[in-house]
């Protein structure tokens, strides 16, 4: 249902973190990752012992958080249908995480991300991660904007 909005995500394979979007609506997202054991990252943070970098729990908290919310939100604010020579852009304007527990791999994570506002172009969320027992890994203020650009160009 929610997951059409994944098509609009200019992710590749490698680096989207977004499996599933349970919950989109204009004030919320809630979506879910499920850690791949063999990522890139976890060969050499920590070689033995693999722990999920900071800045790859802060990308997912993104994905979900802020671009899923802002294409969704473009989406439905000027009503358009992109066609191939169309893609939306996101640019992470600025974050403020905070980290409480470690992930590892294999782990599934759940983000929920609540609209603070959305005006001129920039959204800005209120952005938690939750583990499998719904304790708060990481949460933080979001903003950013999404861009359309004309890839012809």
């Amino acid at each position: 249902m929610n997951n059409h909005i994944l098509n609009h995500l200019p992710y590749k394979s490698s680096f989207r973190f977004v499996d599933n979007i349970s919950l989109l609506n204009e004030n919320e997202v809630r979506g879910e990752y499920t850690l791949k054991q063999d990522s890139f990252f976890y060969e050499d943070h920590f070689a033995g012992n693999p722990v999920t970098p900071g800045v790859i729990i802060t990308e997912i908290m993104a994905q979900i958080g802020l671009v899923v919310l802002g294409i969704f939100l473009i989406l439905k604010e000027t009503d358009l249908n992109f066609n191939d020579d169309d893609s939306l852009f996101p640019l992470l304007t600025s974050t403020d995480v905070s980290f409480f527990k470690m992930v590892l791999p294999g782990q599934k994570v759940t983000v929920i991300s609540k609209k603070q506002y959305f005006r001129f172009g920039k959204l800005k969320c209120y952005v938690e991660m939750l583990d499998s027992e719904n304790e708060v890994v990481a949460k933080g203020m979001f903003s950013g904007i999404i861009k359309n650009i004309d890839i012809k160009k």
